[in-house]
């Protein structure tokens, strides 16, 4: 791996190879970019085919941050912890403090979270040797419900573009994945009187949507081919891409999965189509922003991060407004807002150096 030459062509700040023998710690923690302010991302532990591959999916998510955490208004950069090891074999509190020393010699330039193959637990044993961790029980807790009360305001504003308003009642509304976030999504859009269909691989996810929001069932595979007015992807990545978007029914496409276009020209194909894409990191972004109210001077407010998360809204539609300003995919126009945030910010700073 030319790991200088990915630096630079995506202009990385840091990337930290961590390693400890006694509790088996294989770690690397990415600093993508630090413009606005030190690097919130979370810690992801998985069962990684190569040692390349861990690396490149810590730059990758590292700079994906950097733009989620620009869209959203944060003065935080972007940065991601990935840890190599089986997530329900290899954890242990040696492990995690190990990386809790690791992320403390940084001083402040990185914060970490939880995230996919890690929980509350973790992050507490990372507690115990370092500050830069957010996200704790006692604090912002759980992040799905505010990641998808944010969902839920991005689905509202696409539908008054589309649409023509904001009102979801019966709206026919698909949702891949019911798990946390897609549950307490649904729920949002039932309470809006929004119609339901739901999949989802574990039956008892299933079982709970179609009981407590009178959702329809079908297939994991059929989800894609369903007649509705918004499709909502909330479990797995790359799943636009093209096999799956010639099936599509729909006029929107806004869910909180990571990474739903499998490659950009996805996006492109999705607009050609008619078909209205909110980016992921735009939608999806409640969750960052609840834990990053943690850092308010005042302590976390949890009525204060809600305010926060409903904006957005806002965010969804100055997007849109630029998508079809420019004549660009949305896709495009979401990177262009972060990045002429993160450039505009470094302006204002060099004056005051």
């Amino acid at each position: 791996m030319k790991i200088f030459e990915i630096m630079e062509t995506k202009d990385y700040e840091n990337v930290i190879l961590c390693h400890d023998k006694t509790s088996g710690l294989k770690a690397i923690i990415a600093i993508h970019d630090t413009t606005l302010g030190p690097a919130l991302g979370g810690c992801r532990m998985w069962t990684y085919d190569s040692e390349d591959d861990a690396i490149n999916d810590a730059l990758r998510l590292a700079r994906g941050m950097t733009y989620k955490n620009a869209a959203a208004g944060l003065n935080l950069g972007g940065g991601k912890t990935v840890v190599i090891g089986n997530p329900r074999k290899d954890k242990s509190e040696a492990l995690f403090r190990s990386l809790g020393r690791y992320i403390e010699s940084l001083k402040g330039r990185y914060i970490t979270a939880e995230d996919v193959g890690t929980n509350l637990k973790d992050m507490e044993y990372i507690r115990y040797e370092t500050k830069y961790v957010a996200g704790l029980a006692e604090t912002s807790g759980d992040p799905s419900p505010f990641t998808a009360y944010g969902v839920f305001r991005g689905i509202q504003a696409a539908s008054e573009e589309v649409f023509g308003t904001s009102d979801l009642k019966g709206m026919r509304i698909a949702i891949q994945g019911v798990g946390n976030v897609g549950y307490s999504l649904a729920n949002y859009l039932y309470e809006a009187g929004a119609k339901l269909i739901i999949t989802d691989i574990f039956e008892d996810n299933v079982k709970r949507a179609v009981e407590e929001f009178k959702a329809e069932y079908v297939k994991p595979d059929e989800i894609y081919g369903v007649e509705c007015d918004i499709f909502a992807p909330c479990a797995l990545g790359a799943i636009i891409n093209d096999e799956t978007i010639p099936q599509l029914k729909c006029k929107i496409v806004a869910g909180s999965a990571n990474n739903q276009l499998k490659e950009e020209r996805h996006g492109d194909i999705l607009q050609e189509k008619g078909i209205l894409y909110v980016p992921d990191y735009i939608i999806n972004a409640g969750g960052v922003i609840n834990v990053a109210d943690e850092l308010n001077p005042s302590g976390y407010n949890r009525d204060r991060a809600m305010r926060k998360v409903s904006m957005i809204f806002d965010t969804v539609k100055k997007v849109i407004q630029k998508s079809k300003e420019e004549n660009i995919p949305t896709y495009v126009a979401a990177d262009r807002v972060a990045e002429e945030r993160i450039k505009t910010i470094a302006a204002v700073k060099d004056n005051y150096i």
